[in-house]
């Protein structure tokens, strides 16, 4: 969303009374801002803060469903590069159940990080799924690979921040691919 949707939306938010503004994110936008995707959520977020409008931003980690892109943006021919960042990712289902929770609760007028269960590796994250997919493509590790082909990151870029609520989802990695 850009930043004149977002000032559009707050404005007439204000302007209908609206009491609680909940809006969707993403886990390290602070940390990712070589991106200008992440740029422009930080400036919603800053935005959608500054409103007087209570609020609750849900950042949430990598989905999931979005493996096979992750894969697909770093392929060369058939090979796959990417890094071996942790990440902590999460099925969308979880994200809408939790958005819906905090639309039924106080606002925070803060941030608050949502994430799967559990912590892989970027690089296995995709073998796993291509394991499942049976896709041909090679998996190789490349500490200099970009994420999305933007962006570079690290153990800390794609897990919730250590400094902020954090819910943890129930939907397992492994239990998503055996229904694949």
């Amino acid at each position: 969303m850009s930043e004149t949707s977002t000032r559009n939306l707050l404005a007439a938010e204000a302007t209908a009374g609206v009491s609680y503004h909940v809006a969707l994110s993403v886990v390290g936008t602070e940390r990712l801002l070589q991106s200008g995707y992440f740029r422009a959520k930080m400036a919603q977020e800053e935005l959608i803060q500054n409103s007087n409008i209570p609020y609750t931003i849900v950042r949430a980690t990598q989905f999931f469903e979005f493996v096979g892109g992750i894969a697909d943006v770093a392929t060369e021919g058939e090979t796959v590069r990417v890094s071996s960042a942790l990440m902590q990712p999460i099925v969308s289902d979880d994200v809408a159940a939790a958005v819906a929770d905090f639309t039924l609760e106080a606002p925070v007028n803060g941030i608050v990080d949502v994430a799967g269960p559990d912590q892989i590796r970027m690089d296995e994250f995709i073998r796993a799924y291509f394991n499942v997919t049976q896709d041909k493509r090679q998996v190789v590790t490349d500490a200099n690979a970009l994420y999305y082909g933007s962006v570079e990151v690290n153990d800390q870029s794609l897990v919730p921040n250590d400094d902020r609520p954090v819910r943890i989802a129930t939907t397992y990695f492994q239990d998503w691919l055996s229904k694949l």
